[in-house]
């Protein structure tokens, strides 16, 4: 039990790293929601450029289908370095998926534009089109990851992995 849990720990950690290429990803592949500043009586206001734009919309989807494609891969991964599966490796995979996605979106929203948005339109001016902070609208986004390598693991697993011995021997003929 010892080595299995050593072994779920090294996953769990593995795992969450990669969520540093997820949050740099989903910085770069991400569509930018274009905004406009405009000064009003003194005040600063900001606003959608294209109030019917979809890019908030693809901000969400796109990092959503990151998670799922390292999901995926993570869960090949995990299959293929140690095929018998077991309890913690899957918890260790699923908590490694959770932390890697709560890394990336921390991640993206770090490194990406300033989240102070009336400071950026002061700076850029009245009218002019600037790119608003990364935002992860659907928190049920952070649960891709997770959700798709235990379902990529368990069908691996039922499809490739060992199989228990037949308890009863085989049938009389």
């Amino acid at each position: 039990m010892k080595t299995e849990v050593r072994e779920a720990a090294v996953v769990t950690v593995a795992v969450a790293l990669g969520g540093v290429l997820l949050g740099l990803l989903w910085l770069w592949l991400a569509p930018h929601v274009p905004l406009v500043g405009d000064q009003v009586d003194k005040n600063w206001v900001v606003y959608l450029k294209d109030s019917e734009g979809e890019q908030a919309i693809g901000v969400d989807g796109t990092f959503a289908l990151l998670a799922l494609a390292f999901g995926a891969v993570s869960a090949i991964v995990v299959f293929l370095a140690r095929r018998r599966g077991g309890v913690p490796l899957v918890v260790g995979l699923g908590l490694g998926g959770l932390l890697g996605s709560l890394l990336a979106w921390r991640l993206g929203v770090w490194l990406g534009p300033t989240q102070d948005v009336i400071a950026h339109a002061k700076s850029v001016g009245k009218g002019v089109t600037f790119s608003a902070p990364l935002k992860l609208g659907a928190w049920g986004a952070l649960l891709a990851w997770p959700l798709g390598a235990l379902l990529v693991h368990l069908g691996l697993t039922a499809l490739f992995g060992p199989r228990d011995p037949e308890p009863y021997g085989p049938p009389p003929a």
